[in-house]
């Protein structure tokens, strides 16, 4: 037994080793793509770029490992299927589980692997990805900026260039400025034909020097003008230099002490347990001292309990007592207190919402961790019994059918803790409802399995509808 368990651990771990490069090049290239924005144009050396793949190739690691699993185990079935390798170690007495038995003490170690990789190296990979970029741009605001795009990254101003060259990649040409400092009107412009940047690393100031250009305004009647010929002209100014100092400290929202307490995905499972602890007791004085103050606003223990039994006499005697400008006028309060206390509820419940969501994200955050982990082990208990059912080895039968099922396990992880974020599922149901969903349908295959059946046994199904239509004729 000792050869074959060797020999089954070799035929797994061959396509095991190549699946899991293959997906984790793959999934590589599509997180890149996602964010080729932050990194294309900005002016990055070759050791950041580097720097920066490394640690998105660690981010993505947990999801490679687990469509290596799923993939690596359909081929390995597969293999020994086609190859009647398995008929004849079935022919020996020996069944699928003790068959399985070496790969599955394989997908546990691997399983606890991947749970110390999520706890440890996952959030130390995925703040430092972030932090290398933003670092960066604190140090060399210029590498932020993208030219033939207009952007935003500066509050209150959105700039537009046609190319950025130098050594320094700090000159620019073609620059347009829109001042957005007064928010209720877009009426400053400033063009030039040259411009260069100036800043100080780490200094929160971003000087640029423009040159060769005029510089816009309308000028703003405060009040409404109907004839065109009463309203205010605009300021046209031509300028050979004009300089515009930029505050960047708010270019970007984290700093650059390394502390793991900025986003769930940089944290481990105790900090999630922690920051979970932390935001709970805030929350729930919040919850109740709202209710406390709720209650007296509207002045809720001098309310009646059951309005069917007012006297309409006595309660439009208190009213009639005054003439009717005042009534109105009490009327007018009275609404008006009423609307107040509810747009007052209304933010307040907003408010107290977007904190549950917060510490939602936070639990589910940590039972996602542990439940795709466990999902290693499941994708195995799917991805064996149906190698030795579709008896199919190789890259492209097996290839399918792996993203296939792992497609629909990721959607329905996105969904659920979607759906445990907002509180519509409890938080651990959230991230485990996906696991939980894949274990009957693991235990069904190898089920069909162990009998050598396929996974659905079409020629039994329409023998046993034909045997109910002759049963009604």
């Amino acid at each position: 037994m000792k050869i074959l368990d060797k020999y089954l651990i070799k035929r797994f771990t061959s396509p095991f080793i190549a699946t899991f490069l293959v997906v984790l090049f793959v999934l590589v290239i599509l997180t890149i793509w996602q964010s080729l924005d932050k990194i294309s144009g900005k002016g990055l050396s070759t050791i950041i770029i580097l720097r920066y793949l490394g640690y998105t190739a660690l981010m993505v690691t947990p999801q490679a490992l687990t469509i290596g699993v799923l993939l690596s185990s359909i081929m390995a079935l597969g293999n020994l299927s086609e190859n009647y390798e398995y008929a004849a170690i079935k022919s020996a007495g020996i069944s699928l589980f003790r068959l399985l038995r070496p790969i599955t003490l394989v997908m546990i170690v691997l399983s606890g692997l991947n749970f110390l990789f999520q706890n440890y190296v996952f959030p130390y990979a995925s703040y430092e990805s972030i932090n290398l970029l933003v670092n960066m741009r604190k140090k060399q605001p210029a590498m932020a900026f993208v030219a033939g795009s207009f952007n935003n990254d500066i509050e209150g101003y959105s700039i537009k260039f046609s190319e950025k060259y130098g050594e320094e990649q700090n000159l620019l040409k073609n620059v347009i400025i829109y001042d957005l400092t007064e928010k209720k009107h877009n009426n400053i412009i400033i063009k030039s034909k040259f411009g260069e940047i100036k800043s100080t690393p780490n200094s929160k100031y971003m000087t640029l020097i423009l040159k060769d250009g005029n510089y816009y305004k309308d000028i703003i009647s405060k009040k409404q003008v109907s004839n065109a010929k009463d309203r205010m002209p605009f300021i046209k100014s031509h300028f050979d230099e004009h300089q515009i100092n930029f505050d960047v400290s708010k270019m970007d929202d984290m700093g650059t002490d390394k502390k793991y307490d900025q986003k769930k995905t940089m944290m481990s499972l105790n900090q999630l347990t922690e920051k979970v602890t932390k935001d709970r007791k805030p929350l729930e004085k919040s919850i109740i001292s709202n209710k406390k103050k709720y209650f007296s606003d509207v002045k809720a223990n001098k309310l009646f309990k059951d309005t069917t039994f007012i006297k309409s006499k006595k309660f439009n005697g208190v009213v009639n007592d005054f003439n009717d400008n005042n009534k109105l006028k009490i009327f007018k309060r009275a609404v008006s207190n009423v609307n107040y206390t509810l747009r007052n509820m209304k933010s307040s419940k907003e408010r107290l919402k977007r904190k549950k969501n917060r510490l939602y994200g936070y639990q589910v955050e940590y039972h996602h961790r542990i439940a795709f982990s466990f999902a290693c082990f499941v994708l195995f208990l799917i991805g064996a019994p149906l190698g030795s059912i579709i008896r199919k080895g190789g890259f492209g039968v097996p290839m399918i059918t792996a993203v296939t099922i792992y497609v629909i396990f990721h959607f329905m992880g996105v969904l659920s803790r979607g759906m445990g974020d907002s509180g519509e599922l409890a938080p651990w149901v959230g991230a485990w409802l996906p696991t939980m969903i894949m274990v009957p349908f693991g235990l069904f295959l190898n089920f069909r399995a162990i009998k050598d059946k396929g996974i659905v046994d079409i020629s039994g199904l329409i023998s046993k509808v034909n045997l109910w239509i002759n049963k009604l004729k």
